[in-house]
């Protein structure tokens, strides 16, 4: 593999791992009813962002990528609810970002170049991914927000890391 595919994938897992830990983190410090907070009608629960996240990276990823059949019901994800199981969404995060991150890893030369349909877009396997990683990272800033919101607390992502030091 060519060392920029490789260092492209390698790039792309970091922030996804990232992104799987801040979601963790977060599902980890709200209560139940915080979880499911619409801040109004027109917004999203912690639990709704969660769901279509996964819904998400299934269809690019697992789907697209790695051959599982599209069973994606979107709009179902955007349902509000007033009830959910924590330890069934935290085991879903943990089973799809696991699963996603396999795949890419997997990735040959070829895949990342060979193009696709995906959810009505015409992207190859980098696309797919920058896609995914992207969109995981929008989605988390949501949490992120909600949480502190909900919490008044910082999340702490950086701990310990001076984040003042200057490039060489």
């Amino acid at each position: 593999m060519h060392p920029t595919s490789q260092s492209f994938l390698l790039s792309s897992v970091y922030r996804f791992e990232e992104s799987h830990e801040r979601i963790i983190k977060c599902l980890n410090v709200l209560t139940d009813e915080q979880i499911l907070f619409r801040p109004n009608t027109v917004s999203n629960s912690v639990a709704n962002i969660v769901i279509h996240l996964m819904g998400n990276i299934t269809q690019y990823i697992l789907s697209s990528l790695g051959g599982a059949s599209d069973e994606r019901d979107r709009n179902s994800e955007f349902v509000p609810r007033d009830h959910f199981d924590r330890a069934l969404l935290t085991s879903e995060v943990d089973q799809v970002f696991n699963k996603a991150k396999e795949t890419i890893q997997s990735m040959t030369e070829e895949e990342l170049l060979r193009k696709r349909s995906v959810q009505g877009f015409y992207f190859d396997g980098i696309g797919i991914i920058l896609h995914v990683v992207e969109h995981a990272s929008y989605h988390v800033g949501q949490i992120t927000y909600l949480t502190k919101m909900n919490t008044d607390t910082e999340t702490n992502y950086y701990g310990g890391i001076d984040l003042n030091v200057k490039n060489d």
